[in-house]
């Protein structure tokens, strides 16, 4: 059977259009809830989600499928994502549920899910669960429908646990900080944990209405947080997701740090104290080339894994590496989380802060970055350009431009109908033209 349903990140796309309808979203809690029935008397769930309006008819329709296999349901109500993780874990449940769409818009929705050890699934059990909801299900005798219960305090544990990671020795008093938290899952645990940290907090995008997630706000828009930063002559900016599982840093002068550059900051500390496992990073092919030079240069070791968290986490997890993350602000470290942890990764930083007594500008700029370009071109759902004679060759043709002076990564999206066309050379005209020929093919074979 082929894979349909499950991309990089879960189950993912316009709601109400599959396969992010009620009665899709049913039959696939219904199948997950028959892979993750083990031998014992109680089966539980935990359902965590976003404030996108369609979280309520998804939650519902979840907790439909998985009662009706006889797994009792837990529901968390807005959480981020490492939350689900976590309390996964903490509750002894058998799986995990995030309802959330991540950084896309909030006319789109998803479905994560979580092993009982509170980590993403790998692509066997993925591939298991669409085998099992394409055969259909058995469903629980009447007596042995499962029951459901929200769970009122979730954002409380997490915000305890969070702030466990911080050193406990260390307050973040004198330190003012913007925290933008995308109207998204953390609208309201961000604010408390950087508080009761000690620090003056000014938080923004923290009015989700349902419909106003990661709208012009957020990770993947840091120049509101940016100029609140320049404004109210913060010391620091914080940018978070939807579900917060990613951050973007503002400098003190507005400027932004990615993923990258934190990364890089988290690496070198840790291996300095000794805590770096196997005194290497793991990374994706996105990452920039700099970062990798930097880190060889200091004696660190950088392995890359295909684009998503979730890869990262399987590569460091084979590896035994402690600490992972992508470009885009997922930071993963595996001594405090299962998954990128936007907070956990804010608080890194922080207490490096604290520590140093330097500022964010200064830590922020770990390594000269290579010229970086990146186009996204969406397509139409179940086109297939990348497959065009014209776009490979144009794509053949750049490589033989660049040669050994720079490197090319063509690839779809796996959460969006996008073709990312990226690039990194130290010939940034030419790395200019090159990309710009193989946009322009894409864009012929839409």
């Amino acid at each position: 059977m082929s894979r349909s349903l499950f991309g990089t990140d879960g189950v993912r796309g316009r709601t109400n259009t599959h396969p992010m309808t009620a009665e899709t979203v049913m039959q696939l809690a219904a199948a997950a809830g028959r892979y993750f029935r083990r031998d014992k008397q109680e089966h539980r769930v935990v359902i965590g989600k976003d404030t996108r309006l369609s979280g309520y008819m998804l939650e519902n329709a979840l907790t439909a499928g998985f009662t009706s296999t006889g797994m009792n349901v837990f529901l968390l109500g807005p959480v981020p994502t490492p939350g689900v993780g976590f309390l996964t874990r903490s509750m002894r449940a058998d799986v995990g549920v995030m309802i959330s769409a991540s950084h896309n818009p909030a006319e789109d929705n998803g479905i994560k899910f979580f092993g009982p050890d509170g980590f993403k699934l790998s692509d066997h059990a993925e591939d298991e669960i669409e085998r099992l909801m394409h055969e259909g299900v058995s469903l629980a005798q009447p007596q042995n429908i499962g029951r459901a219960k929200r769970i009122d305090d979730s954002g409380a544990r997490y915000i305890e646990y969070v702030k466990t990671t911080f050193p406990r020795q260390r307050r973040l008093d004198g330190l003012r900080i913007v925290v933008d938290c995308a109207n998204g899952a953390a609208h309201r645990v961000a604010p408390a944990i950087l508080w009761e940290l000690g620090a003056d907090v000014i938080p923004i995008a923290v009015s989700p209405n349902g419909l106003n997630i990661n709208d012009k706000c957020g990770s993947t828009h840091p120049d509101i947080a940016a100029a609140r930063v320049r404004e109210t002559r913060a010391d620091v900016g914080l940018c978070l997701d939807g579900d917060a599982d990613r951050l973007i840093l503002i400098d003190e002068n507005g400027h932004e740090v990615d993923g990258d550059q934190i990364m890089g900051l988290i690496a070198t500390r840790w291996a300095e104290d000794g805590r770096l496992s196997n005194n290497a990073l793991v990374a994706t092919v996105m990452s920039n080339l700099g970062l990798e030079r930097c880190l060889n240069d200091r004696g660190i070791g950088m392995e890359r894994t295909k684009v998503g968290d979730r890869y990262v986490v399987e590569r460091m997890r084979e590896g035994q590496f402690n600490l992972g993350g992508e470009q885009s602000g997922h930071l993963v470290m595996t001594d405090y989380a299962t998954t990128g942890d936007g907070l956990i990764a804010a608080l890194q930083v922080l207490a490096a802060m604290i520590e140093t007594g330097r500022k964010a500008s200064d830590l922020g700029r770990v390594f000269d970055p290579v010229p970086q370009m990146l186009h996204n071109v969406r397509y139409t759902p179940g086109a297939d350009p990348l497959a065009a004679d014209a776009v490979q060759q144009a794509i053949s043709d750049g490589e033989k431009s660049l040669g050994t002076s720079g490197r090319l990564l063509i690839r779809k999206s796996g959460t969006e109908p996008l073709i990312r066309v990226m690039g990194e050379a130290e010939d940034q005209t030419k790395l200019y033209q090159v990309l710009d020929s193989i946009k322009s093919a894409v864009e012929h074979a839409t």
